[in-house]
């Protein structure tokens, strides 16, 4: 968001009444913000003028969220702006989407069921559907894995309970996610109509065991013990990513931040919460 600020664009942000915007509270005045209306959406678009929408609304289904909470966030929210798009001047949809198995959670189906839909719409003439893999960063929600390790490890918690960790993981770091989306949409501006497809990762698998323990090792941690074997693995747990990067790198795009250097900044960013 900063980057496309920067860069000229004008951004439009819709939002829940509940919504929070700490994250971006200092650039929220160079940002116009709409509530997302009950009815259609079709006059929200045209009078924000909209080019492009970056769904990037998300619902990960954690603390017991409704089925029917995820399904409205992950599925319905953005097939309503699918719909009000072939009355509108919109030209590029662009979705978040994951790589995890459908059959994981409810996250990851009524994520799923959303790329299928954006796949079979004609509507608008652009629809690139990005797949990200376990990406990271300063400042990212403490209920995810990896921001969650680093701030047990910091609180020298006693004991971290873990699945055995062999399976392995792509982790990026956020600004290599940001600069692929910057290079899609800007190959969307003067694409020809269709959909389009990109997976996004760091190009390298790492063990889940190997990361923490990593992490603990770049945090100064000699205190918390790494339980793994506590925690079963999920039902159809993925045992090692495999992420195409093939359609990116046709783009131009390459990730550019390592893994630690990634993990070094988070952790840094997160010390200084």
């Amino acid at each position: 968001m900063r980057h496309f600020l920067e860069s000229g664009k004008r951004i439009c942000i819709l939002k829940r009444p509940t919504s929070r915007i700490d994250r971006i509270r200092d650039i929220a005045d160079r940002i116009s913000f709409y509530e997302i209306p009950t009815g259609s959406m079709v006059p929200l678009l045209i009078e924000a003028q909209a080019h492009t929408v970056i769904h990037c609304a998300t619902d990960y289904g954690r603390r017991d969220v409704p089925v029917t909470e995820i399904i409205e966030a992950n599925l319905l929210l953005p097939l309503r702006l699918l719909e009000a798009s072939s009355s509108t001047a919109l030209r590029t949809f662009v979705n978040t989407d994951t790589l995890l198995d459908k059959r994981i959670n409810h996250y990851s189906l009524s994520k799923r069921h959303f790329r299928e839909w954006l796949e079979n719409f004609s509507t608008p003439p652009v629809r690139c559907n990005i797949a990200l893999e376990h990406f990271f960063g300063p400042g990212d929600d403490r209920t995810k894995f990896v921001t969650k390790t680093i701030t047990e490890l910091l609180d020298n918690q006693e004991l971290i309970d873990l699945t055995p960790g062999e399976q392995r993981r792509d982790f990026i770091f956020i600004s290599d996610v940001v600069e692929a989306f910057k290079c899609i949409i800007d190959f969307a501006d003067h694409a020809q109509e269709g959909y389009y497809s990109y997976e996004v990762g760091g190009g390298q698998t790492t063990e889940i065991r190997e990361f923490v323990s990593l992490v603990k090792k770049l945090v100064g941690n000699k205190l918390t013990k790494l339980n793994f074997g506590a925690l079963p693995y999920r039902n159809n747990e993925i045992m090692e990513s495999r992420v195409d990067l093939s359609a990116l790198r046709d783009l131009g795009w390459w990730p550019k931040v390592s893994l630690v250097e990634g993990l070094r900044q988070t952790i840094e960013g997160e010390r200084n919460l």
